[in-house]
Order: C-alpha cells, then sequence, then structure tokens
C-alpha cells in the first residue's frame, strides 16, 4: 500500500508536465480575438456622366466624369468563434477619407471634393485546419452599411458649376453635395499565423461592392435661374487589404 501511494507524486508531475506540453488552443470554439491593424482601400471605380437635373440647360454635361483616390486608415476587427473553425467578425476603424478628382471635360477642376466613408461590417468566416494550427487559412462573406459624412466640394468646383450654369455671368454661387447610404455585400479571404495561445497576425483581402448616388444642389442667384440640382452614380468597389495583429482574451 505505501509503494503505490508513493507513486502519487509522480503520477501527478507526469500529469502536469503533459499538461504543459499540450499544443495551445489559438483559435477554439468560444474564443474571442481583438485585431488591431492597417485598413488599405483601393477603389476599382467608375462614374456616370454629371448631369444637370433641372432649369435652362439641363441634361448631361457630356464626357464629365470622375475618380476616386485611394485611402488608408486604423482598424479594428473583433472575432468570435462558435466551433473551432467557424466564427463572426465585426470590422470596424476610423472612418478614411476618399478624394474624388474629375476626370474628362471637367478634368480641368482637378480634385472636385472629398468625404468621410462609414463602413463597419460583419462577415462570417470559415477557417481551415485545427484549434492548435499555427497557419489558418480562411474564407468569409457578409455585409457592409455604408454611408458618408464630411461631403466638401472644392471652391475650384463650385465655381466650375455656377459658370457652366449660368453662361459664364455667375462664377460664385455656392454648392453642396450628398452622397445616398447603402448595404453592400463584403467577400473576404485571408489566414492567420498564431505565434502562442494568445498573439496572432493576420492579413486579409476583401471585396466590397459599393455604389452611391451624388447629389449636387447649386444656389444661384434668381435672376441666374434659382437654386439648381445635379446629379451622378458613382461606383467604388474598393479592394480592402487588412493587415493585424490579434491578441485573444
Amino acid at each position: 500500500m505505501q509503494k503505490q501511494i508513493s507513486f502519487l507524486p509522480k503520477i501527478a508531475a507526469l500529469s502536469v508536465m503533459a499538461a504543459f506540453a499540450a499544443p495551445a488552443m489559438a483559435q477554439s470554439a468560444g474564443s474571442n480575438i481583438v485585431n488591431v491593424g492597417w485598413f488599405h482601400l483601393a477603389p476599382q471605380d467608375s462614374s456616370d456622366v454629371l448631369t444637370k437635373n433641372d432649369g435652362v440647360g439641363a441634361g448631361p454635361i457630356a464626357g464629365s466624369g470622375s475618380t476616386i483616390s485611394n485611402a488608408d486608415t486604423l482598424g479594428v476587427a473583433f472575432t468570435h468563434f462558435f466551433t473551432d473553425n467557424f466564427a463572426l467578425t465585426t470590422d470596424l476603424g476610423i472612418p478614411p477619407t476618399f478624394n474624388l478628382n474629375g476626370t474628362g471635360t471637367i478634368a480641368g477642376v482637378g480634385q472636385i471634393g472629398s468625404a468621410k466613408q462609414w463602413s463597419p461590417a460583419i462577415v462570417a468566416k470559415w477557417y481551415f485546419g485545427d484549434a492548435n494550427s499555427k497557419f489558418r487559412p480562411f474564407v468569409g462573406a457578409g455585409v457592409s452599411y455604408v454611408w458618408y459624412d464630411s461631403i466638401q466640394l472644392n471652391s475650384g468646383f463650385q465655381q466650375a458649376l455656377s459658370s457652366k450654369y449660368t453662361g459664364g455671368a455667375v462664377t460664385t454661387a455656392s454648392s453642396s453635395a450628398n452622397l445616398s447610404s447603402s448595404w453592400a455585400p463584403v467577400l473576404n479571404l485571408g489566414a492567420t499565423y498564431n505565434f502562442d495561445k494568445n498573439w496572432s497576425v493576420s492579413l486579409s483581402v476583401s471585396y466590397v461592392s459599393i455604389k452611391t448616388n451624388a447629389d449636387i444642389t447649386t444656389n444661384l442667384p434668381a435672376a441666374a435661374g434659382g437654386t439648381t440640382h445635379s446629379s451622378t452614380s458613382l461606383t467604388i468597389n474598393p479592394i480592402v487589404s487588412f493587415l493585424s495583429v490579434g491578441y485573444k482574451f
């Protein structure tokens, strides 16, 4: 009996060693992970011609167009694993500022204006491999709700509109713009490398299908026709890369 009892400390010690030797569960059911990093947004953009909707000379401005600049911003993502392979991610971040530049017959105005884009997203992801894998590719799909604020039109563009709509009689009337909100589908793929059970680095690439309608109001003097409205449609469709560091908590 005494001999059997003497083995108990050895068995306990071996059990502890085995526990430490077991692989760390880096991404398993119930895990919560926060990622912080860099979003790069590269629009695959196009635009319709700018159209004057009312008043004298109503109609499209032939050959007019615009293009949207790339943008960078800080991003944050929260991921919850419902199983070892299935997870749901919420993507947030500081809204990036996009610059809109004239092309075609309005290229001479240069930068038309700028706007901040808000586009939080929820993405369902499937992670390949198991919870102990160091390298885990993933694919995902989800949805984003997109809206805009801090919309500014440059003075040069406002002057160009005023001159165009009055035949050069007015060059100082003010214009303002509104961009429509929309739901946008998101497709996502990427990979995570787990350094240990808590820390990881991830790189993902997403495609977001975004289209917005731009409505421009120009306040002309009554003698020049009064308030007039113009519109165009912008297809943005950014490819969004996200390089980030993750922490499991």
